[in-house]
């Protein structure tokens, strides 16, 4: 009983962490209840191993912590269950979100609930140290847990394109059934309604990397398949399963390093098509910094 206020402020904390880091965007997941549920529940499991802890140091049973480390290292399933679930997903997506983006949100599900165990443990720490005043380890917890759920939160949140690259808006012409965006062309359109359904609704756009770190991280594929995906669950896309000639696709201008994207959107217009385009996330996976090496700074 010595150790129940730490344990359930600690608990308490790390659960509302976890589901402060919890919430659906245009990309629908997780779902809601159910994957909900399922989030909740581990990350109420990550907050009782972090609150646990404390006790377990306090009392000098090294051999419950050893235990509870073990059980904490069996969250690497979670990054197995979440690229399995997504990867069966995959083929009711319109615009597929592609390998690389799916082990990326698989990742960042994983860390959350490690996330969840840091905080716990910093509440638990804080409220031992506050032993003496029950109001003072409650106000000591809230603090604890509001200023590292931001600051991690924030700090797990890496760029979008916007900060990599400058986006703009780019002519769509077709050379005869050749689809040219920006001079680079993307396919070959057969269908002679497929090329005036094109010009009269789609848009293009540029993604100009900023240096040569850029230029990198945007030829990666997966990152390349992200963008198409995203911007379509952002603005929507106009077509119907088996159209391939209005899937969105992104190419690459092998000369400039740019990437260039057309497609054509439920709704047409410019503001929504290159916001959508600025906000996707560059993926963990993609991110390269060749100017790290002495090789890549001599090519400048």
């Amino acid at each position: 009983m010595e150790y129940l206020p730490t344990t359930i402020l600690a608990t308490l904390g790390g659960i509302l962490a976890r589901l402060y880091m919890l919430r659906r965007d245009y990309r629908q997941y997780p779902s809601y209840p159910q994957g909900w549920a399922i989030h909740l529940f581990v990350g109420f499991i990550g907050a009782l191993l972090g609150a646990i802890m404390v006790p377990s140091f306090l009392e000098k049973e090294f051999g419950a912590v050893s235990f509870m480390l073990l059980a904490a290292s069996q969250f690497r399933e979670v990054r197995n269950v979440e690229r399995l679930t997504l990867s069966n997903m995959e083929p009711t997506e319109l615009v597929p979100r592609g390998a690389a983006y799916i082990e990326g949100i698989a990742r960042v599900f994983e860390a959350r609930n490690y996330i969840a165990i840091w905080i716990s443990l910093a509440i638990g720490i804080v409220s031992e140290l506050l032993a003496f005043s029950l109001p003072l380890r409650v106000m000591g917890a809230i603090v604890v847990a509001v200023f590292l759920a931001t600051v991690l939160n924030r700090l797990m949140r890496g760029d979008s394109i916007s900060d990599i690259a400058d986006v703009e808006i780019a002519e769509i012409e077709f050379d005869g059934p050749l689809l040219t965006v920006g001079g680079v062309v993307m396919m070959n359109v057969g269908h002679s309604e497929a090329r005036a359904l094109y010009c009269e609704r789609a848009l293009g756009a540029k993604i100009v990397p900023k240096d040569p770190n850029a230029k990198a991280t945007l030829a990666n594929i997966g990152q390349m398949q992200a963008i198409a995906h995203d911007v379509s669950s952002m603005v929507g896309v106009f077509m119907d399963v088996g159209e391939q000639e209005f899937t969105p696709l992104v190419r690459r201008d092998p000369e400039s390093g740019k990437l260039v994207l057309a497609m054509i959107p439920a709704q047409s217009s410019k503001e929504a098509f290159l916001e959508a385009i600025s906000n996707v996330p560059v993926l963990e996976g993609a991110i390269r910094k060749p100017l790290l090496s002495v090789a890549a700074r001599m090519s400048e």
